[in-house]
């Protein structure tokens, strides 16, 4: 397994006091599954992801990647956050490169790679342009490029769509997908978009109210040859949509 998390609990100090935020926290994924880890507002999802980045320390408990327990951050861990958060004043091949020029690997090769990533996801002709001059679902692309530039061995995905207008979304989530898959990439995903779970996912861990513990995980994997729009006219989709709206237990 790339990742193994055993027994992790979490809690933190907000303004109103101790938060308990994980409570014996277990679950692992194999290399190349694309996850997502669902749950109520506010019940520990990007604390978990923050704490599998390396920046939160676990009260008890471990998470291991490729069996090395993580003790802070990593190279062998890629996060892509909510916000593309490119450079405005740099060129798209200049923000792709930003990951590789502070690990000081800004080489003629790494050079190469990055503009062949850049020609495979259709970005090549925008690599001297600005942010500024690129749709929001190109940007994200970007962002996904610069992340899979570092070569991470797992890649943690913040809710990376939620910027997004609904058809731009369903596009882009489509277009991470892909390339997820083409690289093989290993990616645990958080979101509150269920239906961008289930289209997206191998398999999806629904997390309970705070403190948080992993309440079903739904396996998708019959479903992986499928891309996400396809996923949607499948008649499992709103068996497991459904499955998922109940577990969550949100009342409105």
């Amino acid at each position: 397994m790339i990742i193994q998390i055993r027994s992790a609990a979490l809690t933190y100090q907000s303004a109103d006091g101790e938060v308990e935020a994980l409570r014996d926290i277990s679950l692992h994924m194999a290399e190349g599954e694309l996850c997502s880890l669902v749950g109520p507002s506010g019940c520990g999802k990007s604390t978990l992801l923050g704490a599998i980045a390396g920046l939160e320390k676990l009260d008890s408990g471990s998470i291991l990647v490729d069996g090395q327990e993580v003790c802070g951050p990593s190279p062998r861990i890629g996060l892509m956050p909510q916000r593309d958060q490119l450079f405005e004043w740099k060129t798209i091949e200049d923000n792709v490169m930003l990951g590789l020029q502070v690990r000081r690997q800004d080489t003629p090769e790494n050079r190469q790679r990055v503009m062949e990533l850049l020609r495979r996801y259709g970005l090549a002709e925008f690599a001297h342009k600005r942010p500024g001059q690129l749709s929001g679902g190109m940007r994200q692309r970007c962002a996904m490029i610069r992340t899979l530039a570092v070569e991470p061995r797992i890649l943690l995905l913040d809710e990376p769509f939620s910027a997004l207008d609904y058809q731009t979304r369903l596009a882009v989530s489509a277009d991470i997908h892909a390339i997820l898959r083409r690289e093989g990439q290993t990616a645990l995903m958080v979101t509150h978009d269920i239906a961008e779970a289930v289209s997206m996912s191998d398999r999806v861990f629904v997390l309970s109210r705070r403190p948080a513990v992993v309440k079903t995980v739904h396996d998708l994997s019959p479903l992986r040859d499928l891309t996400p729009l396809q996923r949607r006219d499948h008649p499992s989709f709103h068996i497991h949509f459904n499955a998922i709206w109940k577990e969550l237990d949100i009342h409105v």
